[in-house]
């Protein structure tokens, strides 16, 4: 039960790069930066490289001896618009853009792991290095994915992990079945008619329809949804009006939706479009629903997570694998990678004392570079293997 040497010994160097990728963030698609120092690492560990997948998306192929088994490792590479709070000296340089979902770690973590398959060469096969831009809802899965990734690359299985703030480092998360929700963006733009704010029975104010709504679409979930079912629905913007006289003739509310099945999700969001006209044409408005579902459930594949959790239990010891829990709300792309390869979606402890995802004060806690590196470079090794190496 340890972590592999090599990485371990690799801990600064590994931190440097992290920190070097956090203070240079990029949003989805425009990680040219980071696709750039990606691929130079890739280079000079002797690993071939494909880029462009993905518009942004790299690949590194390592293969070692004839077999033609092949495993997928992925990462994710792109920030979020958020403006950083931190001060340390490797924060954002980048104002509005940040890393605060540790996508900097999970791309420093499989480069750990590169360079030391790459040195060792202890597997038979193929491992394919997947470093996936644009996670954070922008659809760079499926742009890779749509450019061929499987066809280029063929997995046997595939595997990814996530930092995950609030469990100590050095736990992992190996669990089978649905890990993540499906998820979906909505817009609803209501069409009133202005007036002075001062004659509001001349107007037909799109911003009481606004209020309305926001209320009756709690309803959905509420009144709509089985007790036992999981769907998460929230208003998270709205707009109307530029004038405090002015009665806007439209108004906008947008959010999310967050469910454990597509079916759900689509009787979601036809009570969400009935609602909407119900509530619009009792006030002589009209309303237009924009409904995107933008990322489906991440469901691990019973074998390949099993595969995952016998890894982990071999670095940390079997009770610090967490083999069972309920699935979260929260939505990864990961899930269009995992519908087309067996796969496992695990996590990685990121501490205590860790603030959450998506905050402007979140950072990567370096200490579970070394656990991530050694995670991935050990489920080859053990899965890629033939007699004679064994």
């Amino acid at each position: 039960m340890a972590l592999i040497d090599d990485i371990v010994a690799s801990q600064n160097e590994l931190t440097e790069w992290r920190r070097d990728i956090h203070a240079h963030p990029e949003l989805g698609f425009d990680e040219n930066r980071t696709a750039d120092f990606v691929a130079r690492q890739l280079e000079s560990f002797g690993i071939e490289v494909f880029r462009g997948i993905g518009k942004t998306g790299v690949v590194g192929v390592l293969k070692v001896g004839n077999e033609t088994s092949a495993i997928g490792l992925r990462a994710d590479m792109d920030a979020l618009p958020i403006h950083e709070n931190n001060t340390f000296s490797h924060h954002s340089i980048h104002d509005g853009t940040m890393h605060a979902c540790g996508h900097d770690g999970h791309t420093t973590m499989l480069l750990g792991a590169a360079r030391y398959l790459a040195r060792t060469k202890k597997f038979q096969g193929q491992v394919n290095f997947i470093f996936q831009p644009a996670e954070e809802g922008i659809g760079g899965a499926k742009a890779m994915i749509e450019d061929g990734l499987f066809e280029q690359f063929p997995c046997d299985q595939l595997f990814a992990m996530h930092n995950a703030p609030g469990v100590p480092v050095g736990k992992f998360g190996a669990v089978p079945g649905i890990r993540t929700a499906a998820g979906a963006f909505f817009d609803i733009d209501i069409q009133g008619t202005g007036a002075h704010g001062a004659f509001p029975h001349e107007a037909v104010d799109p911003i009481v329809i606004a209020a309305q709504l926001i209320t009756a679409l709690q309803t959905v979930i509420s009144r709509n949804t089985a007790p036992g079912d999981v769907a998460v629905l929230s208003i998270t913007k709205m707009h109307a009006g530029d004038a405090y006289n002015v009665i806007p003739a439209n108004a906008t509310l947008s959010g999310t939706v967050r469910t454990l099945s597509l079916k759900l999700m689509d009787r979601i969001e036809q009570r969400m479009r009935e609602v909407t006209a119900g509530v619009a044409n009792s006030h002589g408005a009209t309303a237009e629903v924009s409904f995107r579902t933008i990322f489906h459930p991440v469901i691990n594949d019973a074998d390949a997570t099993a595969v995952a959790a016998d890894v982990c239990s071999d670095l940390v010891g079997a009770d610090n694998v967490i083999t069972s829990s309920p699935p979260g709300t929260g939505s990864e792309d990961f899930s269009f990678m995992s519908e087309a390869v067996p796969g496992c979606y695990l996590i990685l402890g990121n501490g205590d004392g860790s603030q959450p995802l998506h905050n402007p004060d979140y950072d990567f806690n370096d200490e579970a570079l070394v656990y991530g590196a050694s995670f991935f470079a050990r489920v080859i090794e053990s899965t890629l293997t033939n007699d004679a190496s064994d």
